[in-house]
């Protein structure tokens, strides 16, 4: 990744950190709803580009989420005041996305270091058996070093095959999303509850069940198309079978380690209390998570020390997917800002009927409206800030949460995990793997292509979780 926009971006937080600002939190009861054009903007940029102008768009995309985001930023100057625009995006760019894009910086990188070989050609079951892995890999390593590890191999595996995109379609919902479900180290949403009071082993003790069931379906109704398709493949190869080749072989193993000090250094942060903190323009930074970062920081170049070149090159490693992401997610999280303020404001805010149709008429939540709301949300808005405002509309207290309203957390965490595989920009791995599987040729789907595959497997399968679990 080229070193200019990242010095350019920590040359304007140090130059932020200069300037007084004020450090209340911003009243989303008082924004006009207009201030979230930016974000719907720069949602139908990242849309339509890549349909109408894609040579254009993949030059100048990152020109494009500046404007956007430079846009938000003058908006809410004019309506708020200079220092409240100023506390409000450093706190979203400090606390939120420099943790974010550094956790991915270090889990992109070590698992780029990894390289799975072996399988030349890939067959339904074997395709299977890499989802389900994948799958089960992801609440332990999370869904990004998952989907960092493991599509390199699905794309590897399927390169000779005229059919490919179901493959990297299914691997998003599995991998990249609902695999992530069972623990606080599986998917970002899960973390922030963790780190607000939910028990780290209540995810799995909770969301067993529903996890268990949906991936059953998906990973069936994969094996039903992937099988089809695979004979057509064989009809066009002129071939009556494609058969693996079965001498399975991993390299890279120190960066598996480097995961594992990943996975130590978050938890960490989330378990020392250090007591010790600084303000960022009204930005509370506690030392024990600026150590996690530089920790991850750390890792990221320690995988590039001791990794093989030949590791990269095998794998056709390459910094553009993280420029990618990281660029449009700065962007996502700086016009984000005004849209979770006003969510934040419940039923005194602009989306005062979103948040009365969560309750049933006696006032008590309805869990299956937490799941699609805080599901379809997440869906377009990063899912972790998401889950964390229906965290706080559902009261807010982990022990109840746990306890009296545990379907509503139930719900809750499935929908911020779940439909985060609706779209592309739902959960960040998904436009990390979307990049690979385009550099590796894969004819992907654009952004509403990819919609229509998500609407026509997942919405019927979630309409079953909410009948079967949530009512």
């Amino acid at each position: 990744m080229r070193a200019r926009p990242i010095c350019i971006l920590s040359g304007f937080l140090l130059f932020l950190g200069a300037t007084p600002a004020a450090a209340e939190p911003l009243k989303g009861a008082h924004l006009p709803i207009w201030e979230g054009l930016p974000f719907a903007g720069l949602l139908l940029s990242i849309a339509f580009g890549p349909v109408f102008a894609r040579k254009l768009w993949h030059v100048h995309y990152g020109k494009a989420a500046a404007f956007w985001a430079l846009l938000t930023f003058a908006l809410l100057a004019y309506s708020e005041g200079l220092r409240a625009a100023l506390a409000a995006f450093s706190h979203s760019m400090m606390a939120d996305y420099a943790p974010f894009i550094l956790m991915l910086f270090a889990l992109y990188t070590a698992a780029g270091g990894i390289v799975v070989s072996g399988i030349k050609r890939a067959t339904p079951s074997t395709n299977v058996m890499l989802l389900a892995a994948g799958t089960f890999a992801a609440s332990i390593i999370g869904t990004i070093g998952a989907s960092m590890i493991l599509i390199r191999p699905l794309l590897q595996a399927n390169a000779t095959r005229r059919h490919r995109v179901h493959s990297v379609v299914f691997f998003i919902f599995l991998v990249s999303n609902i695999g992530g479900v069972l623990s606080p180290l599986g998917d970002p949403p899960l973390f922030f509850g963790f780190l607000r009071g939910v028990d780290f082993f209540w995810p799995v003790r909770a969301l067993w069940p529903p996890m268990l069931f949906v991936c059953a379906v998906l990973l069936g109704l994969f094996y039903l198309l992937d099988s089809y398709l695979f004979r057509e493949d064989c009809k066009m190869a002129g071939s009556g079978s494609i058969v693996p080749e079965p001498h399975l072989s991993i390299s890279g193993l120190v960066n598996f380690a480097l995961i594992a000090a990943v996975i130590v250094a978050i938890l960490t942060s989330a378990l020392w209390h250090s007591g010790i903190a600084f303000d960022f323009l009204g930005t509370k930074l506690e030392l024990q998570n600026l150590l996690r970062d530089v920790a991850l920081l750390a890792i990221g170049f320690v995988s590039l020390a001791v990794t093989p070149a030949a590791n990269r090159r095998a794998n056709h490693f390459s910094w553009e997917p993280l420029e990618e992401v990281a660029k449009l997610f700065a962007a996502i999280f700086i016009t984000i800002v005004p849209v979770m303020a006003m969510l934040a404001a419940g039923a005194a805010g602009p989306f005062a009927p979103v948040v009365a149709g969560l309750a049933h008429a006696n006032g008590q939540p309805n869990p299956a409206a937490y799941f699609w709301a805080s599901g379809l949300l997440s869906s377009f808005l990063d899912n972790a800030p998401t889950y964390l405002v229906f965290f706080g509309m559902a009261g807010g207290d982990p022990a109840v949460l746990m306890g009296p309203l545990a379907k509503t957390l139930e719900a809750i965490s499935l929908g911020a995990v779940f439909m985060g595989a609706m779209t592309y920009i739902g959960n960040a791995p998904n436009f990390v793997v979307y990049a690979l599987a385009r550099r590796a040729r894969v004819d992907m789907p654009g952004f509403f292509g990819y919609m229509a595959w998500a609407g026509a497997i997942l919405a019927p399968v979630f309409i079953l979780v909410t009948v079967l679990f949530l009512i």
